[in-house]
C-alpha cells in the first residue's frame, strides 16, 4: 500500500515536499516513481529512484530537472519529492508508484505495479 501526502495550494516560485509512505512491500527491493496528471492530460513521468540494492539511481523528466529532487528514507519506508521553484504547469495530481526492481524504462507508468491514491498540487500566480 502506498500513501501519498504533502500536496496543497501554493504560488509560483514556492516549494512543496511530497511524501509517499509504503507498507506491505520490501521497500529496499523496489524502484519508486512519481507521476503526475495535469488537468485534461495523460499521466506523465516526473521522477524515479531505483532500489537501494541497485544504487538508488535517480531520473527526472526534463520539465522538472534542476527544480525537483527525489530521495528516500529506508527506515521510514518513505520516498520524497522535493519540488522547488514551482510553476503553473506543475499543477496536477501527483501519484507515487512502486515496482520490484527492474533495470530499465523508469518512465513507463505501466511498468509499476503499485500506486498511491494521489495528492493534489495546485500552483497559482
Amino acid at each position: 500500500q502506498l500513501q501519498a501526502s504533502g500536496g496543497g495550494l501554493v504560488q509560483t516560485g514556492d516549494s512543496l515536499r511530497l511524501s509517499c509512505t509504503t507498507s506491505g512491500i520490501t521497500f529496499t527491493n523496489y524502484d519508486m516513481g512519481w507521476f503526475h496528471q495535469p488537468p485534461g492530460k495523460e499521466r506523465e513521468f516526473v521522477s524515479s529512484i531505483s532500489s537501494s540494492g541497485s544504487g538508488s539511481s535517480t531520473a527526472f523528466a526534463g520539465s522538472v530537472k534542476g527544480r525537483f529532487t527525489i530521495s528516500k528514507d529506508n527506515t521510514k519506508r518513505t520516498v520524497y519529492l522535493q519540488m522547488n521553484s514551482l510553476k503553473l504547469e506543475d499543477t496536477a495530481v501527483y501519484h507515487c508508484a512502486a515496482r520490484r526492481h527492474w533495470p530499465g524504462n523508469y518512465f513507463g507508468s505501466d511498468t509499476y505495479n503499485y500506486w498511491g491514491q494521489g495528492t493534489q498540487v495546485t500552483v497559482s500566480s
